[in-house]
């Protein structure tokens, strides 16, 4: 696939300044760096599909914080990295979501590196714009090439109303869907990759 991981839309939009404060933090090299940037982002999304597919108050509130993310506009490249920004990047649900996500997640990786769980979480700080950036920006693209395919799909002779293919979930009557469906199989196109 020509399509690029999550991990690596987030270590570009990190940039070589952040990684090398990230590595001075954990002590390490830029290589090391990456790797363990790799690996939290892997977990973390990880846990995001998880509860997304779960059929409790956590799956709600990831779903609704998906659908929100599917919903907002990208911010411009780089902006993520610099902090202090409104909307979405600052007070959002899936800021939220991702900030109860980095306990558990900093206590295991913490387990499998060695690396204080303390110091996991600070780099997970440091990440959660950068996600939620690439998040956004994912999220657009699928929207906008959802929309592409209902446009053409919409002028098809025959297609039926309501029955257009590549319509976005998440629009303003879809948020209460089931764990299965819609915005759960959203975030899995949002983030890419297969299934363990």
């Amino acid at each position: 696939m020509s399509e690029s991981s999550f991990q690596d839309d987030v270590l570009g939009e990190l940039g070589d300044e952040k990684l090398t404060e990230i590595a001075g933090l954990l002590g390490t090299d830029t290589t090391g760096a990456r790797e363990t940037v790799a690996e939290t982002v892997g977990a973390m999304t990880g846990d995001l599909r998880e509860k997304a597919d779960a059929d409790d108050a956590d799956g709600v509130e990831v779903r609704q914080a998906i659908a929100e993310v599917a919903d907002a506009e990208p911010p411009p490249a780089g902006v993520a990295t610099f902090g202090g920004l409104g909307g979405l990047l600052s007070g959002g649900m899936m800021a939220g979501v991702l900030a109860k996500v980095s306990k558990p997640v900093a206590a295991a990786l913490s387990k499998r590196t060695g690396i204080p769980a303390a110091t996991i979480s600070r780099v997970i700080e440091m990440l959660i714009p950068v996600v939620l950036a690439v998040l956004a920006k994912r999220a657009s693209a699928k929207r906008a090439s959802g929309k592409a395919a209902g446009a053409g799909a919409a002028g098809a002779p025959g297609a039926a109303p309501g029955t257009t293919p590549g319509t976005t979930p998440g629009t303003s009557g879809g948020a209460g869907g089931g764990a299965g469906g819609g915005l759960g199989d959203l975030l899995g196109e949002i983030l890419g990759g297969g299934k363990k």
